[in-house]
């Protein structure tokens, strides 16, 4: 497996779905569904000033990419789960009337030699229509997704998405974008990485990368590893030598100061922002946008080491759906923040579905022209 970039540069828990609100008008909701190697999710929103507003949502474990790395090809069993899910979302999607809908899926199916199959597969028995994206477009999604936590004071981010198949990174200049600007720079992005031309001051994309581990397919890697440290060690160090080609890794480390920004999106750091804080119930609005020191992460990975497997399954900030892949996340996240020594993380309860949302609704022109 080679990490893509531009040429130029155990358990299957039931399904987590938030209340349904009242009626909205079907004429103002979007959906945005992202399949990837771990779970399926899917959002209904309607824009909602500069924002969105959630009417509908659906998550669930579904394992896709389980036994990908080793067969190449997507098992029967995960096809089976997966379909199920696709259905329970179809009839949401045709409850609430939404007609404005993007449906994507991510790496397990880009790399699976059945993945067309399957998608084939989905359209006969649910009627959706799954779009299979390029690593760029999922690197762009996650890009936007954070566009509401980029700071004012940053000039360089760097946002990092850690999925279960693959992990992108995308580093952007922000130093010639006027400060009040910064974040709907990055909104801007929803057209792509080379920015067309406009009268407004844009980020710039110094590089990305997608390295093809996520959090299953890093941990099919080491399985045969019984020893619980070693095996962290080992992911962490595989994880850091495929980003030997990334620009930034080969560039002298940004001063770090708060014009420096990493913004990590991903279960694994949501997951590590809650055991930080303690959290017996996961609470959104406590971890959404938390800024974690590189210790405060630190300390949190050495407890999980400390608890070793049986811990962390009882674990209840880690839960037992999460437990299997948590410590080939956490080896990402450690790899990174050793690559770019900084003080602090910015933590991001938010990914492909709200770049996907931020995205549509940017490019229809109905999120409202003010500050993220």
């Amino acid at each position: 497996m080679v990490a893509e970039r531009p040429i130029r540069a155990a358990a299957f828990p039931r399904a987590v779905e938030r209340v349904a609100h009242p009626p909205a008008d079907p004429a103002q909701l979007y959906a945005a569904l992202d399949l990837g190697t771990n779970a399926c999710r899917m959002l209904v929103a309607q824009p909602k000033g500069a924002q969105f507003h959630v009417i509908d949502s659906f998550s669930k474990s579904v394992q896709l990419g389980l036994g990908l790395e080793t067969r190449g090809l997507l098992c029967q069993a995960s096809i089976d789960r997966t379909v199920a899910a696709l259905r329970t979302c179809q009839r949401k999607l045709a409850l609430h009337k939404v007609s404005r809908m993007r449906l994507i899926a991510t790496e397990a199916c880009r790399r699976a030699s059945n993945g067309a199959a399957f998608i084939s597969q989905v359209a006969r028995e649910t009627g959706l229509e799954l779009e299979v994206i390029n690593a760029e477009e999922e690197a762009r999604l996650a890009v936007v997704s954070c566009a509401p936590l980029v700071s004012t004071r940053t000039e360089q981010l760097l946002v990092v998405d850690i999925g279960g198949g693959s992990t992108e990174l995308v580093w952007i200049d922000l130093s010639a974008v006027p400060w009040r600007e910064r974040p709907r720079a990055i909104m801007r992005l929803h057209s792509g990485f080379v920015a067309a031309p406009t009268p407004f001051a844009a980020a710039k994309v110094v590089d990305w990368i997608s390295v093809p581990l996520g959090l299953a397919t890093l941990r099919e890697q080491f399985e045969d590893v019984e020893d619980d440290m070693a095996r962290f060690a080992l992911m962490s160090w595989y994880f850091e030598e495929a980003l030997a080609d990334f620009t930034p890794y080969q560039a002298e480390a940004p001063q770090v100061d708060s014009r420096f920004q990493i913004i990590g999106t991903s279960g694994t750091v949501t997951t590590v922002a809650a055991s930080h804080l303690g959290l017996k119930r996961y609470d959104r609005s406590k971890v959404d946008g938390l800024r974690m020191t590189s210790e405060q992460i630190n300390e949190v990975i050495r407890s999980y080491l400390r608890m070793g497997p049986e811990g962390r399954r009882e674990d209840p900030r880690i839960g037992r759906e999460r437990q299997t892949l948590i410590m080939s996340g956490a080896a990402i996240l450690q790899a990174l923040m050793r690559v770019w020594p900084t003080d602090r993380l910015s933590v991001a309860d938010r990914g492909l579905r709200e770049g996907l949302l931020y995205s549509m609704m940017s490019a229809d022109g109905v999120l409202e022209d003010a500050p993220l």
